[in-house]
């Protein structure tokens, strides 16, 4: 598989931290959060093999910066744009899981001429409905901190019913919570404020949908999506859950090679 290297890009909003890996053809690779690059962890070299492969950091996220501006899915995909900018990458195929697919999406919508292909892994659905339900809901992964650490049991029974039976899995996913601080609870807030429905008729790039068969969330979001997105066509990744692409990497990257392919 190809070598990843990791960086820090500066940008006009903050230092930047990605993992590359190959030449070719760019994908740059959006994670769902409080995750980070580390979601692709396993699918970058995969990818790298044949293309070049871009795994960010969402600012705010992982290892880049933490601004102080509000988090919003805008701000998010112009950093995605400006460390494009940065790489020296005119344009790319954009590949988005959970929270990254629908910064994914604005990037598509936003900025049309910078993508040239788009994959959305469990993407939401952002209208009303979902406004209404997870806006009012107490965001998800927000624990608060205690001196004895009991948090830390509580971010990892929080996810466990959606994770595989993974240690590894789950350690993760607690690490990558831990770096976000604040923020950690944060992402599925930004996204049910997110004004979806007049940035759909934007995206005009063929567009693969991921559905995780084992993700409870995917699949009715999906089904919901679709007819939004005349370019789009949908394929089930089977026993796919929450963490897919970290989960079934090869399976993931599979199915991502195919479509660019086409």
């Amino acid at each position: 598989m190809a070598e990843v290297s990791r960086s820090f890009v500066s940008v006009a909003a903050g230092t930047i931290h990605v993992a590359q890996a190959g030449t070719g053809r760019p994908v740059l690779l959006l994670h769902q959060t409080p995750r980070s690059w580390d979601e692709y962890r396993d699918v970058v070299p995969i990818l790298g093999e044949r293309y070049h492969a871009i795994a960010m950091d969402t600012i705010g996220f992982g290892d880049s910066s933490k601004p102080r501006e509000p988090d919003t899915i805008e701000l998010w995909a112009q950093v995605a744009v400006s460390l494009l900018d940065a790489l020296g990458v005119d344009r790319a195929s954009v590949v988005g899981h959970h929270t990254g697919a629908v910064i994914a999406m604005e990037v598509a919508a936003s900025f049309p001429d910078r993508v040239d292909k788009l994959v959305l892994s469990a993407p939401a659905m952002v209208d009303e409905e979902h406004r209404r339900l997870y806006g009012a809901k107490p965001p998800v992964d927000e624990v608060e901190r205690k001196l004895d650490g009991s948090h830390l049991v509580e971010l990892w029974s929080m996810r466990a019913p959606f994770y595989p039976k993974s240690i590894d899995l789950l350690e993760r996913f607690v690490i990558d919570a831990l770096k976000a601080g604040d923020r950690a609870g944060g992402g599925h807030t930004v996204v049910a404020r997110y004004g979806m429905e007049p940035k759909l008729p934007l995206i005009k790039a063929p567009t693969l949908i991921i559905k995780p068969t084992e993700d409870p969330f995917a699949r009715p979001e999906a089904e919901k999506l679709a007819p939004h997105l005349p370019h789009a066509r949908t394929v089930d990744l089977p026993g796919g859950m929450i963490p897919a692409p970290d989960q079934l990497p090869e399976e993931f990257a599979r199915l991502v090679s195919e479509f660019l392919d086409e």
